[in-house]
């Protein structure tokens, strides 16, 4: 009998992340694969990103809906552990994948711990600011199976007592796509999404949660400064956390006045990839600056302190929510001149992940873990 693998997905990034995983599992034929999407991809508002999913044909997808536009994250989280619950008694899979560090993958790690089911978590390891921070390190404690990107991930996880042996260095799977001949044109992009610019630079710019009282400042600042310093921007809706409804609110009263601005709820992972090609640098908060952007020769101006620990690349100038730095950053990347750089695989991750699937001895993985001391 197939082994049964449940993925969870719940924003548009962490299914472009998961999605060669999914694929090189489908395509093999060894394995009965099944999606629990919710979170992001149910919202009309973010795209309604799950019709992305439906296209690909996958055989099996269940939609849930956890969360309204007043959802606290308390509440999400809460009301994600029922639904999938009640999902993974009734399909009963051997093994449930999630990744990074949203609240639904948190949700998912604890349903399946509790369950007695085997979690896979993708990506652990990764250090960041705000809550996501909190959030990934605890995935990590409930998951019994890690895939990360690098050794630093790696030692990381062993730093918090996991067993070497259930950590598999496979690199970040959305490098697959990166990697990819599938890609599509820049003119297929930008004829799909109706981008009227040659020259632009993307804005993606998210909450941040510990900071959900300033957060109506910090648009306001970042946008005052992409006004001022005159380049085209082609930007994509923030993440749902909270806070998210200001900017969104901001970037619709930015668009109606100013022709330099196309703004977009989502786009399609491979879309997005193609687009960031193209620029000339990002501008904002998100991981895309420090992993996908660097792989292109893209530099960023990372700003604020969502990103804080990161590691530090020489295509990332770091700044503060101030305007004046903001602009002093923008400047300072418009005469930067970098390389690709290759901190989280070179591909293939699809590949090792089957391969690791495969193996019986993986299979045989204790779901009682155990602390493990490092030598001090």
């Amino acid at each position: 009998m197939k082994r049964k693998i449940l993925f969870l997905t719940g924003t548009r990034a962490d299914f472009g992340k998961m999605r060669s995983l999914v694929d090189a599992l489908c395509e093999s034929g060894q394995f009965d694969v099944h999606l629990f999407v919710t979170g992001m991809h149910m919202l009309s508002r973010y795209g309604l990103t799950s019709r992305e999913i439906e296209h690909r044909g996958y055989r099996n997808i269940y939609k849930f809906i956890n969360q309204n536009y007043t959802d606290t994250m308390d509440a999400v989280l809460g009301k994600t552990i029922i639904g999938l619950s009640d999902y993974v008694k009734e399909i009963q899979p051997d093994m449930l994948v999630v990744h990074g560090d949203r609240v639904e993958t948190l949700a998912g790690a604890s349903v399946g711990c509790l369950n007695n089911i085997l979690v896979a978590h993708v990506e652990g390891g990764e250090v960041s600011g705000t809550v996501d921070e909190i959030l990934r390190h605890s995935v990590s404690k409930l998951s019994h199976l890690h895939f990360v990107c690098n050794e630093r991930a790696q030692n990381r996880l062993m730093q918090l007592g996991e067993n070497k042996n259930s950590i598999y260095v496979i690199g970040s799977p959305d490098v697959d796509a990166i990697f990819s001949d599938k890609l599509p044109t820049q003119e297929a992009v930008a004829e799909r999404y109706n981008i009227p610019f040659k020259r632009y630079a993307i804005l993606l710019y998210h909450p941040v949660t510990t900071e959900a009282d300033q957060v109506e400042r910090q648009i306001d600042q970042l946008l005052q400064a992409a006004q001022k310093c005159g380049d085209n921007f082609v930007v994509i809706y923030p993440n749902n956390d909270a806070g998210s409804g200001k900017i969104i609110e901001r970037y619709r009263e930015l668009e109606a006045h100013s022709e330099r601005f196309r703004v977009y709820p989502s786009m399609r992972f491979d879309y997005f990839l193609s687009l960031l090609r193209g620029a000339d640098y990002m501008l904002g908060n998100s991981s895309s600056a420090l992993m996908e952007a660097p792989y292109f020769g893209v530099p960023a101006v990372n700003v604020g302190t969502r990103q804080a620990s990161r590691a530090s690349l020489r295509s990332v100038i770091n700044v503060g929510n101030d305007k004046r730095d903001i602009l002093t950053g923008v400047e300072r990347v418009r005469q930067l001149k970098v390389e690709p750089e290759q901190h989280f695989g070179e591909g293939g991750s699809d590949k090792k992940f089957l391969g690791i699937l495969q193996q019986a001895d993986f299979w045989r993985t204790e779901k009682q873990k155990t602390f493990i001391d490092m030598d001090l």
